[in-house]
């Protein structure tokens, strides 16, 4: 679901009508490889593997409102003061929601967390969610991820970096952030649609958002970026990595991070290090070729994004983490699974503002490893960035000097002064087996 400018222009009406400027700028702050690597720093050592579950458009409220220990919510704030209970409602959600940079600032509210019933879904015709994004999913319907947030690290204060869509979240999960120079950063997918990145159209451009508080939709540069991300610091110490993507035919150049950016792009890893289909991950745990850093980004039938009919988004990630536990890599592995936006979502707890570009609203994110501690809940704030600071602790790795700088890494979960633990599978719905078998959709995971 895409907003075209039309859309925008009656977003932009409407968050002014909800007591929020959308081009109000939160407070400015300054600001040859081994398989498995070599951990020389922050794991002691115990951990060779870093692996990045990314599932699709859930806030944390969504999926563990009422998850013992966490901060999650049973009521949520309308624009008018009204209180009401969220709904429980079923894992699949029929309607797209807006995600995009200018529906974060109608539902934030300057802080209120009471504008989500007055942002918008569809495209050519937007309409008010009204009461939509006050629900959460059922418990019984998720059980592998309640599962493994039982037996390992649910972080509880996990923001997305910026508060948009897809697009920018997964260039946050790669590089940290999207900034230009200091003044100004990409905010939301290129407006000339599909395919992104580098293969983008020629004319096709990056929406910016300056440190100003100014939304620039078009103007902006061409999506195939020059800016540093974590693939230059492990390419620089021989670490191994690899970005496990869906089918490159439709919809993998939507669904590749490293698309859009031109180092990559344009080299030899376009082919050795970006890898389709994602199911490939499953060939290198059983043999033994884990890389040292992995990103696994699902097709559209296996993510919990709106539309995806069978509910196949837990069985996914568990389908990893199971064939990770049951391999040699479990002993040396840390496996992080996090939701790339809130999906226009209700979620309660107000993003701090700490750049012009903000943190975006929460989402979940899980830690699973031998050294994880036991049924814990983080309430540390993290960010997107929070991953690749853990990344660069684990190797002894120099900074990006990006959004890592500011970032908490996410270490703080961990024990490694305790045993590895042996690993439980988790049980699920399907196997591994069944996703090898299954066809690729095609479709894109989002389009925003």
């Amino acid at each position: 679901m895409r907003f075209r400018p039309l859309a925008v222009a009656l977003i932009l009406t409407l968050a002014g009508a909800a007591g929020c400027s959308p081009h109000a700028a939160g407070p400015i702050a300054e600001e040859g490889f081994l398989p498995g690597g070599r951990a020389t720093a922050g794991s002691q050592g115990k951990i060779q593997h870093i692996v990045i579950v990314v599932q699709e458009n859930r806030s944390f409220d969504n999926l563990f409102a009422k998850f013992p220990g966490a901060e999650g919510a049973r009521y949520g704030k309308m624009h008018d003061g009204r209180t009401i209970p969220l709904r429980k409602s079923d894992l699949t959600i029929k309607t797209d929601l807006c995600h995009e940079y200018h529906c974060f600032r109608v539902e934030w509210d300057g802080g209120a967390m009471d504008g989500f019933d007055v942002a918008w879904y569809g495209t050519s015709t937007p309409s008010l969610l009204g009461t939509y994004a006050y629900q959460y999913v059922d418990p019984a319907q998720i059980q592998p991820y309640w599962a493994m947030a039982e037996q390992y690290v649910l972080g509880d204060h996990m923001f997305q970096t910026q508060g948009a869509g897809s697009f920018t979240s997964h260039q946050d999960l790669i590089a940290g952030d999207t900034s230009l120079d200091a003044g100004e950063s990409v905010i939301d997918a290129p407006w000339t649609g599909l395919p992104w990145g580098c293969d983008a159209p020629a004319g096709t451009s990056s929406p910016i958002l300056t440190r100003y508080g100014t939304y620039e939709a078009v103007g902006g540069p061409f999506p195939c970026y020059t800016y540093p991300t974590i693939r230059d610091r492990l390419d620089a110490a021989k670490i191994s990595w690899k970005y496990y993507t869906p089918s490159m035919k439709k919809s993998g150049k939507v669904w590749n991070a490293f698309d859009a950016i031109k180092a990559v792009r344009y080299s030899s890893e376009w082919t050795t290090n970006v890898v389709s289909p994602e199911t490939k991950i499953f060939h290198d745990i059983s043999g033994g070729t884990l890389p040292a850093v992995s990103w696994v980004i699902p097709q559209f039938l296996n993510s919990d994004h709106p539309g995806a009919k069978d509910k196949n988004g837990p069985s996914w990630v568990a389908s990893i983490v199971n064939a990770i536990g049951q391999s040699s890599a479990w002993s040396s592995t840390a496996i992080v699974i996090v939701w790339d936006d809130w999906g226009g979502l209700y979620d309660n707890v107000p993003p701090p503002q700490i750049t012009y570009d903000n943190l975006g609203f929460r989402v979940p994110m899980i830690v699973v490893s031998p050294y994880a501690r036991r049924g814990y809940v983080s309430h540390t704030q993290y960010e997107f960035a929070s991953i690749l600071k853990f990344i660069e602790e684990n190797w002894n790795l120099p900074s990006l000097k990006r959004a890592d700088v500011r970032a908490n890494s996410i270490g703080d979960v961990f024990n490694f002064s305790q045993a590895a633990r042996k690993f439980t599978v988790i049980p699920a719905l399907h196997s591994v087996e069944y996703f090898l078998r299954q066809k690729p959709s095609e479709l894109p995971v989002d389009t925003e």
